[in-house]
Parts: C-alpha cells; sequence; structure tokens
C-alpha cells in the first residue's frame, strides 16, 4: 500500500530488515511539578512510551525501516493528583514523505487537552485491543491508530479505513471508564469524535481530499511544480461539499491544523488565477484561517 514511495530506498539501502510501523519520537515534561522522584518517574515514562509505540506490531503489514512513520508525541503533565494519578495534555503529530525530495508533508498535528492516566515507575506498558485495561495505553493506541489511518490515507483512496475502526473499538471499549475525553456527550471535540467523524460519510470527501492532495499533487510536485498544484487545487474542491453540510466541524478542524500552512506555501508560488481560486475555497470552508490565505495573493 504505502511500498511504491519507498521501492528505490528499497534497493539503494539494500534493507532487508523489517520493522515495526513507527518512528516515533517522545517527550515527557513536567514543568509544573517539580522534585527528582518526579523527574527520574517521568524519564521512565517517556522511554516506556517510546519502546511501546516503536516495539508494538500495529497492522499485519511488513514495513522496512526507511518505510516507518515519522510521528512524534509530546505529554506535558500539568497536576499530580496522588503517587500514581496524573493529569496531562498530548501533542501529537505525525508527516509523510513527499515523492523524489527531501521534503515531509504533515498528516496530523492535534493537541489533546484531556489525558489523565496512572503510572508507576517500571510499569509494563500492555495493550489489548479488545479489552480496556488503562487509560494510558489505551490513549497510546488509540493515536497510533489516528497516525496509521491518516497516513493510509494519503496512500490509497480511503486506505486509513481499518485503522479508523480500530481506534474506534478502541473509543467503544473506553466507554465504561470515568477517563475523560471517549464519550460523546463530554465535547464536540474529542476522541469519540475524531474517529466517529472519520467513519461518517458525509466527511469521506476530506479523507479523499487527503489522497488526491498528497499522491496524486504533491508525489508529483518535484517534478511537475505547476500539475502537482493544479491536483491539489481541485483536492481542496472537495471541501467545500463537507462545508455546506457541515459548517465548522471538526474534522474539518483537524484536517487545518495539519494542512493551513502548507498550503499558503504551495501556493504563494502559484499562477494569479490558481491564488484567487484557492484564496476563494478556503477563506469560504476555513475562515478562521482567512488572514493567512490573504497571504498567498500577496506574494
Amino acid at each position: 500500500m504505502r511500498k511504491f514511495i519507498y521501492i528505490v530506498l528499497f534497493f539503494i539501502a539494500g534493507e532487508t530488515a523489517f520493522s515495526q510501523e513507527l518512528n516515533c519520537q517522545v517527550s515527557v515534561v513536567s514543568p509544573q511539578i517539580q522534585g527528582t522522584t518526579e523527574k527520574q518517574i517521568f524519564d521512565q515514562l517517556q522511554k516506556a512510551i517510546f519502546e511501546f509505540m516503536n516495539n508494538t506490531r500495529w497492522t499485519k503489514d511488513n514495513f522496512t525501516t526507511p518505510e516507518r512513520i515519522d510521528c512524534s508525541i509530546l505529554i506535558n503533565v500539568t497536576n499530580k493528583y496522588s503517587t500514581e494519578d496524573y493529569r496531562a495534555t498530548i501533542q501529537i503529530q505525525s508527516r509523510r514523505p513527499v515523492f523524489k525530495s527531501s521534503y515531509f508533508s504533515p498528516t496530523v498535528n492535534y493537541i489533546d487537552e484531556n489525558f489523565t492516566f496512572k503510572y508507576q515507575q517500571f510499569q509494563q506498558l500492555d495493550f489489548n485491543l479488545n479489552t480496556y485495561s488503562n487509560n494510558l495505553t489505551s490513549v497510546l493506541a488509540y493515536y497510533a491508530y489516528i497516525i496509521i489511518a491518516n497516513d493510509y490515507d494519503t496512500f490509497s483512496n480511503l486506505g486509513g479505513t481499518e485503522y479508523f475502526q480500530k481506534a474506534q473499538m478502541i473509543v467503544s471499549n473506553a466507554q465504561s471508564t470515568s477517563d475523560p475525553g471517549w464519550k460523546s456527550f463530554e465535547s464536540n471535540k474529542n476522541r469519540y469524535w475524531i474517529v466517529e467523524n472519520a467513519l461518517q460519510p458525509v466527511f469521506q470527501p476530506i479523507r479523499e481530499c487527503m489522497y488526491k492532495y498528497h499522491r496524486l499533487g504533491l508525489d508529483i510536485m518535484n517534478e511537475k511544480a505547476d500539475d502537482g498544484r493544479k491536483e491539489i487545487l481541485k483536492s481542496t474542491d472537495l471541501l467545500l461539499g463537507v462545508y455546506k453540510n457541515r459548517p465548522a466541524s471538526f474534522a474539518m478542524e483537524l484536517f487545518f491544523n495539519a494542512k493551513t500552512d502548507e498550503l499558503v506555501n504551495i501556493f504563494s508560488k502559484g499562477q494569479p488565477d490558481e491564488k484567487a481560486k484557492i484564496v476563494e475555497t478556503l477563506t469560504t470552508v476555513d475562515p478562521a484561517n482567512s488572514t493567512k490565505y490573504f497571504k498567498i495573493q500577496g506574494n
């Protein structure tokens, strides 16, 4: 599914070993919580999360080392309720390479502000997709599948469906927990709604846009910049229907969290008619970032 873009790298590097899917960098910070003991605990937590994200087998597909999905997790621990109970925010970012270039395109950029967890130093992080055991590994596994699903969507049309469904299983298993972020009634912008929206037909054009934007647009821009930009422009037309049916949707917000700055950079180099068209589209479907989009015409 993803391998076409890495064939050249595979043969050049002579890569024969297979590895896990994620190349995940992990940081755990706690500026509001001081103490030597806490620092030791959070250092160990960072190491445990790194191993959990990078050593777990998340799919049935074989990945070579160059194929691993670049991503990062930043956990900011904001409160300590007891010796093992914490509250934090967790930022998830991922990116995918653009064919025949050194450029990486952002695919996920989201901060989850409703993250609570229990952790004891040297605790083993275990996860079972079929049951809910604890919030820490459930949240980490959920975002692992969200990262993979979005990545797969950029390589084949709706290619990430299986992994959005796995994330949805985690949400379903977490409905009995008191930990926040899993239930529909708690907020209209949380883990429940990320995956619910991704699997709803009304939001499918966003995922179709992700495929066309990356595979038909960005992946040819190194050799045919004008053609690639035109394909990206066409892909954004898919967003207009979503906006008409569900204006100011969380799904659209997630898309633009990752893509706003990149779109400005791409079309600042476009032709005048392309600039006019993209600014009209983007200021319609993402009015919150209109100031940024108007800069396209000024370049």
